[in-house]
């Protein structure tokens, strides 16, 4: 038997890091845990590392209190976000899972391609904010899929074309479909959307995520951040990558090939899959819930998007299209926008005008340095802060 996979889980109080945890246990000969660092869940932590006997812990809020006395034997939970990027070079781990939320990710998934790890990357703004320096520091875009790929997506679309394009060369794919829920507000007007709750933001119909996840699905930035996602990962330009909503979210997503083939993955809305399989890849282990009844189903329904209702997606796609400086802007701009809408400080409309405001007063350079980047998060959360 081969020996267990090492694994550090960043990220790990949040929704992807608990159903990973959820995987681990599952399988206890075949994976490990390492390392956890968590944001601020600092009770939460020590219980993990209790159940998985973790002794290298990290806490990202210095302002948060630490884990506690009740930890195992041996154990250290150190405190910032240097902490938590320490555990990302963590000697002892094969595979560092980035669940952080947010740009904060991006130092994360950096440190851990430098020292070598395999990149399993729930962090989806790490390559909208850095994708051209992440992605040369994982040897490119995958223009194939082979055992030995070093950065995994853990998202379900990007893990869903990514399992498409196994033995599928780069050169004969067409077009990528990525599918969207639609989220909790689909077929709304812009007037309907003036008065959402956050509850109702909060209520998606599909998936169970985190709350900026969530309010980024019902904005449909997220889309809009996967496309850029995408277009790093897989080397796709935008106008080969099709955004399209498929309410039942079965069909994770979708490549089309250039002989008019289209291979598509479908399977049960939960997120322990393409978390497993990032563990598992190139194997596959036994699924961690009930497959799919195709007969209790009955039908799959495939509709456009409304960009201009749903404005989000459309900047997103500006920003990814223009490249340079601008997503890392953009992005700031919509992360302390979806949590001032979160705290009551903002409409739901809100988050977009403060996101196409940074974006229209942001100066659009190349991508030199991930300090460069740095200082282009904190330029744009300080301007988006101003807007409301």
């Amino acid at each position: 038997m081969n020996a267990p996979l090492r694994v550090a889980v960043l990220g790990s109080t949040g929704s992807i890091g608990r159903q990973a945890l959820d995987v681990a246990a599952r399988f206890p000969e075949r994976v490990r845990i390492v390392a956890l660092a968590a944001n601020r869940s600092g009770a939460l932590l020590a219980e993990q590392a209790r159940l998985f006997d973790v002794t290298d812990l990290a806490v990202a809020d210095p302002t948060c209190a630490p884990c506690g006395d009740d930890l195992p034997r041996g154990a250290e939970c150190a405190t910032g976000a240097a902490a938590v990027v320490a555990l990302a070079v963590h000697p002892d781990a094969d595979v560092v899972l980035n669940a952080l939320v947010g740009a904060a990710g991006l130092r994360a998934s950096e440190a851990a391609l430098v020292a070598g790890k395999r990149l399993a990357l729930a962090n989806k703004e790490s390559l909208v904010v850095g994708g051209e320096l992440l992605m040369a520091l994982a040897g490119g875009a995958a223009t194939t899929v082979s055992a030995d790929t070093r950065l995994i997506p853990v998202d379900s679309e990007h893990s869903a074309i990514f399992q498409c394009l196994v033995g599928e060369p780069r050169a004969a794919v067409a077009r990528i479909w990525l599918t969207a829920s639609g989220g909790p507000f689909r077929g709304h007007s812009r007037a309907q959307l003036d008065t959402v709750t956050r509850e109702a933001a909060l209520a998606h119909p599909r998936w169970t995520m985190g709350p900026k996840i969530t309010v980024d699905s019902a904005t449909l930035m997220n889309k809009g951040l996967e496309a850029i996602e995408a277009h790093h990962l897989f080397g796709t330009g935008y106008d080969a990558i099709r955004v399209v909503v498929h309410p039942q979210s079965v069909v994770h997503s979708m490549v089309e090939f250039v002989d008019g083939s289209v291979k598509a993955h479908l399977g049960a809305t939960d997120m322990r899959v393409p978390i497993q399989y990032a563990l598992s890849h190139p194997d596959r282990w036994d699924a961690p819930c009930e497959p799919v009844d195709f007969v209790t189903l009955g039908h799959l329904d495939f509709e456009e998007p409304d960009p201009v209702t749903f404005r989000c997606l459309a900047l997103a796609l500006e920003a990814g299209r223009t490249g340079g400086t601008l997503p890392a802007a953009m992005n700031a701009a919509n992360e302390v926008a979806v949590a001032a809408f979160l705290e009551g400080r903002l409409p739901f409309t809100g988050i977009d005008r403060v996101v196409a405001t940074v974006m229209e007063a942001h100066d659009t350079q190349p991508v030199s340095s991930f300090d460069q980047l740095e200082m282009v998060d904190s330029w744009a959360r300080d301007s988006a802060r101003l807007l409301y």
